[in-house]
């Protein structure tokens, strides 16, 4: 089912998200809404606390290839190699921002049948490990931008969201 999107402001974007300790009807509901709700046109990423669960689970759909994992962990992250590209997300909508990542980062976790899943890599890859491990964390990109970036970010977000 695919899922509203909570948007900044709702506290349970947040709230770091509990790990998923056993896979219960309601985790595989989770995950399927996860990858039903990332399937559409401009979502790269989404957390499950973006859905209004507070869970450690995350989709990302990329150039066609559609997944999740459960219970990510950062495990390795590229030191002296870094990107800025714009960054945007399906909570903080319509607003794009350079943000500071690391140009490598590789995330652990499980599938549904606790086996292993490994996702990352460069580029647009390591950007969503780190976009998608801090939602789960409780925190959102823009909390990553330079002070004055931020503030017009905020400034710009209060615009947007008048009369909705």
């Amino acid at each position: 089912m695919i899922r509203e999107i909570r948007i900044m402001g709702d506290p349970v974007l947040r709230t770091p998200c509990d790990p998923i300790t056993e896979i219960t009807p309601g985790v595989r509901g989770l995950v399927q809404d996860l990858l039903d709700t990332v399937d559409a046109p401009g979502r790269a990423g989404l957390a499950a606390n973006q859905i209004g669960v507070s869970l450690r689970a995350f989709s990302w759909n990329i150039d066609g290839d559609i997944g999740y994992i459960l219970n990510p962990v950062i495990v390795e992250m590229s030191e002296d190699e870094f990107q800025d590209d714009d960054e945007g997300c399906l909570s903080v909508p319509d607003l794009w921002y350079p943000c500071e990542r690391a140009w490598y980062a590789k995330a652990v976790g499980t599938d549904l049948d606790g086996n292993e899943v490994t996702v990352g890599g460069e580029d647009i890859w390591g950007q969503l490990v780190q976009h998608e491990v801090d939602h789960l964390d409780g925190h959102l990109y823009i909390d990553r931008l330079p002070r004055m970036l931020r503030k017009k970010a905020l400034r710009e977000f209060r615009r947007t969201q008048e009369g909705k």
